[in-house]
């Protein structure tokens, strides 16, 4: 079986000064991954936060929305945590300070609380656009488990029918409405690309 040729250097051939090349570009690389997470619970926090402060604005029953509380807590546990381990807690007193400066400002009109949970759930779809093109780009479903998608699948279904049961607010609906179907998108389309993999191993 033909294996493909790869240049490989080993130590004795590494001239000096190339280790220190080598070290800073894994430790960028680490910064950029740490950076990546640090985006990523911010976004994550927000859209927490939007949903939060949706549903105290329209004054809907704390059962409805008692999830998000605790989600945002574990998300800013987890984004000190980054910035402890970075060394540099501080960095985090900025994004907390436009957290709370966003509790406020998100409900001085209506047509704003209003825009910003639309907002939350147009870039959601566009997550999941970005996933499904990625999958059909690369045709591998790669670390993606189908499980975690089915399971938020079913979330949005469960979401729907509890709102259907409390508050019927449109907005929510259509939003958990468009997960739903993207998330079964996804799923279906993860599971069709494992398949593929089974078969050609």
């Amino acid at each position: 079986m033909a294996e493909t040729v790869q240049e490989r250097v080993y130590p004795s051939e590494i001239p000096s000064g190339c280790p220190d090349l080598v070290f800073e570009d894994l430790h960028a690389k680490r910064r950029a991954v740490k950076l990546l997470v640090e985006k990523t619970r911010i976004r994550g926090k927000t859209r927490f936060l939007v949903f939060l402060r949706y549903q105290c604005y329209y004054e809907y029953p704390l059962l409805t929305y008692l999830e998000y509380p605790i989600l945002i807590l574990q998300d800013l546990i987890l984004l000190l945590c980054v910035f402890h381990f970075n060394g540099d807690v501080r960095r985090a007193a900025p994004y907390i300070a436009l957290l709370v400066t966003s509790w406020f400002l998100l409900t001085l009109q209506k047509w704003i609380i209003d825009l910003a949970i639309n907002l939350c759930t147009f870039i959601s779809a566009a997550s999941k656009f970005a996933q499904l093109q990625d999958l059909w780009k690369t045709k591998d479903s790669g670390v993606m488990s189908a499980l975690t998608c089915s399971l938020a699948s079913y979330t949005c279904a469960t979401r729907i029918i509890t709102t259907l049961m409390t508050t019927n607010d449109l907005t929510i609906l259509t939003r958990f409405v468009i997960m739903m179907t993207l998330n079964i998108w996804v799923t279906a389309t993860v599971l069709r690309y494992q398949k593929t993999d089974v078969k050609a191993e």
